[in-house]
């Protein structure tokens, strides 16, 4: 229970306090319009995740029966979720709608974490079960950092650590001889790219521009990009996660 109420807090201190239905002005696009449709282009990307996890659930429904299992659905499941919540967000933009785009994405890297070093690796449950709950703490710790008072590189430092496994586990797998380690190791290269334009959509305010001449941000490449990272490591899942392979 002290783990859970652990995980609650951190996600709470993820977004400024406030009510939950307060107005969070986190992107460029957004700048300081609350209205629905302020992030069009943001919102819109979200269509990517949706579009990554119906072609793996396609790539899931034609596997054979015996490679159709069910925590591969549940992570397929998970990235349509990512799309809804970060939609909500994008559009919302309030405290609660923060909630429900985080909150999908620490419970995939959490799971995908697990499936990597069970599925992928063979390792046992009980080293499985400590990694995950330390990277969990890492990830908790460099959550909380702060820059100048506020979430360091502009709230990305967080998926640093996702990033560092990522490309570890990639590397490793590779070493292994593992047919998911040539995925794992391009999501992770695709993954410094979309933390990057994550970091300074803010910096990089006006060097995009709208199609109605407003400050785009590069905040939806950071859509882009992550749906067809997820879209590589759910194939790898559904291609190579038999246990020893």
């Amino acid at each position: 229970m002290d783990t859970i109420e652990q995980f609650v807090n951190w996600l709470d201190r993820q977004i400024p306090a406030g009510s939950w239905h307060d107005k969070i002005y986190s992107y460029c696009e957004r700048g300081g319009d609350a209205s629905f449709w302020a992030e069009p282009v943001n919102a819109l990307s979200n269509g990517a995740f949706f579009i990554a996890a119906f072609v793996a659930l396609v790539l899931w429904i034609r596997s054979p029966g015996t490679n159709r299992r069910f925590v591969d659905l549940l992570l397929i499941v998970l990235v349509f979720v990512i799309g809804a919540g970060s939609f909500l967000f994008h559009t919302s933009a309030t405290r609660w709608a923060s909630i429900a785009d985080v909150l999908p994405i620490v419970i995939f890297i959490l799971v995908f974490l697990g499936y990597t070093l069970r599925r992928f690796m063979g390792l046992p449950w009980i080293i499985t079960l400590a990694g995950v709950g330390l990277f969990y703490g890492l990830m908790w710790y460099v959550g909380e950092m702060r820059c100048d008072g506020v979430r360091c590189l502009n709230g990305s430092a967080g998926y640093l650590p996702a990033l560092g496994v990522l490309l570890l586990t990639g590397l490793a797998l590779l070493v292994m001889r593992h047919r998911a380690g040539a995925s794992l190791t391009l999501a992770g290269l695709i993954l410094a790219a979309s933390v990057t334009f994550r970091t300074y959509d803010k910096a990089w305010c006006h060097k995009l521009m709208s199609i109605d001449g407003g400050p785009l941000g590069t905040h939806f490449l950071w859509h882009g990009l992550n749906a067809l990272l997820l879209f590589l490591l759910l194939r790898a899942a559904i291609k190579h996660g038999g246990a020893g392979r």
